[in-house]
């Protein structure tokens, strides 16, 4: 499987601007404390090297925010999901003092800043080379990964975050624990050995959005439970050479899947309709809410045990077929 974060390697990097901009890290005695080892990430803009355990940890998204939260530590600033009930994301406790970003409209750049970070990491919110750039002069910084469109692999993030942190033995508990769960759920509903699945979205107006790449972090989970993504949408994928496709309403072919698990942006159930054969699909259709859909599509150590409990239903219905 692809390394959706990038190989970690021993290199030290000299990050211009870190030592003005951003507090100083000291352990116990008073001391900057180094990593075991500089921990080299890559992403679509080169790469960035972390050799001092950062204490300042500005999280851009929903993935890292939940890493950093399973780690033990409290970014001072998290991006924040407007989409979620209440802009409250169900799985996370952030605390009253991380502030929230809103980057849904862009990248604010002083407001991050501002809370003088001495780390800033992101899947997916930084995606401006120019934006990228006034960043990582503050700070070391983690931007989107080099493939445009794919989600990291969760376990990658958490293993990453465990070297920076020096918390390589706390970051495996984190990773045996989900994947122990799902492997529970996988003996639990062996029926969904060899099943098929669809994922994806339907922006009302405009088009389907689906999962085509079954190495995406998005499929780990079903992967792990011996699920395979629907073949036809696969091929889309390769032809398109994207993760993800996006494809007229009248594709319903693309959800003929042992499994299909789907969410509507910009309408309710209703705007269903519009896509012709939707409600004579074969398999086991879940048409989900934002905040289920969203912990799965994008996984994290925090959100695949809430997904799995509010998706069991949907699992063991397509396990029982």
């Amino acid at each position: 499987m692809r390394d959706r974060v990038g190989v970690l390697v021993a290199l030290v990097l000299v990050l211009a601007g870190v030592a003005a901009c951003a507090p100083a890290q000291r352990d116990a005695a008073g001391a900057e404390e180094a990593t075991a080892a500089p921990v080299t990430v890559g992403h679509r803009f080169g790469t960035t090297t972390i050799d001092r355990v950062p204490r300042r940890v500005v999280t851009l998204d929903r993935q890292w925010t939940d890493v950093m939260l399973s780690l033990g530590v409290q970014p001072v600033g998290h991006g924040v999901d407007l989409m979620m009930p209440a802009g409250q994301v169900p799985w996370e406790n952030v605390g009253p003092d991380s502030v929230g970003i809103d980057v849904a409209g862009g990248v604010p750049v002083e407001r991050i800043l501002a809370l003088q970070p001495d780390l800033i990491v992101s899947s997916y919110a930084i995606t401006d080379p120019a934006i990228y750039r006034q960043l990582s002069r503050a700070a070391p910084t983690i931007a989107a990964p080099p493939e445009a469109d794919s989600v990291p692999a969760w376990q990658d993030l958490v293993r990453t975050a465990g070297r920076f942190l020096n918390k390589p033995a706390d970051a495996e508990r984190v990773v045996a624990s989900v994947e122990g769960r799902i492997a529970d759920t996988a003996r639990r509903l062996p029926g969904l050995r060899g099943k098929s699945i669809a994922m994806g979205r339907y922006i009302v107006g405009d088009a389907m959005y689906l999962v085509a790449d079954e190495d995406d972090g998005a499929m780990q989970l079903f992967r792990a439970l011996g699920m395979h993504v629907h073949p036809p949408v696969v091929d889309g994928g390769r032809a398109a050479h994207q993760a993800r496709i996006r494809v007229s309403p009248e594709r319903v072919d693309l959800l003929r899947a042992d499994l299909v698990a789907f969410m509507i942006n910009g309408g309710d159930r209703a705007a269903l309709s519009q896509i012709p054969g939707f409600d004579q699909l074969p398999g086991t259709v879940s048409v989900m809410p934002y905040s289920t859909i969203a912990g799965l599509n994008t996984p994290s150590p925090l959100s695949l045990p809430y997904a799995l409990d509010q998706f069991r239903p949907s699992l063991e219905a397509a396990a029982a077929k």
